[in-house]
């Protein structure tokens, strides 16, 4: 793996969608699995240390004009991602990270990663959980630093100690992290379990400032586990803990400790045509991070994710989810079905034309049903065909509506309809 391959692999590893790109070919199919599920890249014993600076990153920025109050089209109650599809649908911002690799004489690869981050975020993403203190914060996401081939037995593990994207798997057509736990801690990754499987595991704490908040995580994930030629599986587990100066408002106060768990299983399965990925996630006390915890909550995260490549010119990605949210007789109380497709047509190696269809359903205990259904046309200027080519320029027109019968406050209108008109580059580099 040379300098060029590792930018490359940073710089999806910030975003992806999920067909097969040509990184692929520059990077072993478990880390082009990593990379597509927003993990740190890890670097391994054959990486060639060059001189300089890596100057990689991800940004999507652009015009998303629209004459309606409601820009973005949503589900009032979604908890899962943009559930119509992101397509059109998404907002503007962008990282960016500056790495150096060194090499010990013993033949030890270290790095040093640094990373910025400027986001626009919208309500349904502020009320997943995430901090925001201000919208188009420049914030520090990154600084950490790593080794590998540091021991005899374990060459292939990579310890690593500071503050990092940590355990944040995406999926790309609702651009949901169904788990997220970025901070500041330790771990290690590929520790090999003889020729069976590998595990990573790491304990972090949630960022307040340049110090944390006194909320940890300890996280854990088994992998490698070929169940097949084409079938992999994957064991998540994450135990979330207070120290005695935690709270909601961050201050020192005496009050019961709540404590929360992840358990999650993933199957990956490739054909020639493509793949698909199936991901069940059950949290107690908690649910996308063990960091943001809500006592007597219960979650349960179904999702089927896949692409098929019928031709060069054609292809199609699709994806189901399932999110129950039980917050014990809570009027919180809720399901949430969704659906997403979006068919592609390559025209040539530099022009291609997506439509993506998204449909929502959240579904309250107490009765009442909010939906949404968006539907995207976009064309596409892009370095080369296919999903994963980048940079690319799109020019988009996005049609929806939400019918929410189920709202928060008054300020949520009950029927919202949405126009809207965009030019948007995204790139990672």
């Amino acid at each position: 793996m040379n300098v060029k391959a590792l930018t490359s692999a940073v710089a999806i590893a910030l975003t992806c969608s999920p067909l097969v790109s040509a990184a692929e070919d520059e990077v072993n199919s478990e880390q082009f699995q990593q990379i597509k599920d927003s993990q740190p890249v890890v670097l391994d014993p054959e990486f060639v240390v060059e001189e300089g600076i890596i100057f990689s990153g991800y940004a999507r920025y652009g015009l998303h004009y629209s004459d309606d109050f409601q820009k973005y089209v949503q589900a009032e109650g979604e908890l899962a991602g943009r559930a119509v599809g992101r397509l059109g649908n998404e907002t503007n911002g962008g990282e960016f990270q500056f790495a150096k690799a060194f090499q010990s004489e013993s033949g030890a690869i270290w790095d040093v990663v640094l990373m910025l981050e400027n986001w626009w975020k919208y309500e349904s993403e502020l009320e997943s959980g995430e901090e925001i203190s201000e919208y188009g914060d420049i914030a520090l996401k990154k600084f950490y630093a790593g080794a590998t081939n540091i021991f005899a037995s374990q060459p292939n593990a990579y310890i690593w100690a500071g503050r990092d994207f940590h355990q944040r798997p995406q999926q790309g057509l609702n651009d949901y992290f169904w788990m997220s736990h970025d901070g500041q801690g330790g771990g290690i990754y590929n520790l090999e379990l003889g020729d069976m499987a590998k595990l990573d595991f790491s304990v972090v704490g949630q960022v307040d400032g340049p110090g944390d908040n006194g909320n940890y995580a300890l996280t854990s994930k088994l992998h490698a586990l070929q169940l097949a030629d084409s079938v992999a599986l994957s064991f998540l587990f994450n135990y979330g803990f207070e120290s005695d100066q935690y709270d909601d408002n961050g201050v020192i106060e005496n009050k019961d400790k709540i404590n929360a768990y992840h358990l999650a299983a993933v199957i990956d399965q490739n054909w020639s045509k493509g793949r698909n990925q199936f991901i069940a996630r059950y949290a107690d006390n908690a649910d996308t991070s063990v960091f943001n915890k809500t006592e007597d909550l219960t979650t349960l995260y179904l999702s089927l994710e896949g692409a098929v490549n019928f031709s060069e010119q054609v292809a199609l990605e699709y994806l189901g989810a399932y999110h129950n949210y039980d917050a014990n007789s809570s009027e919180d109380d809720r399901t949430n079905y969704s659906a997403i497709v979006r068919p592609m047509y390559n025209w040539n190696d530099t022009h291609s034309t997506w439509l993506e269809a998204g449909y929502s359903v959240v579904d309250y205990d107490q009765g009442g049903k909010n939906t949404a259904w968006k539907v995207t046309l976009s064309q596409n200027v892009t370095i080369n065909a296919f999903g994963n080519a980048r940079p690319m320029l799109r020019f988009y027109a996005t049609t929806g509506q939400a019918d929410n019968q189920v709202r928060s406050n008054e300020a949520i209108e009950a029927k919202q309809d949405t126009l809207a008109l965009g030019a948007m580059f995204e790139s990672w580099w």
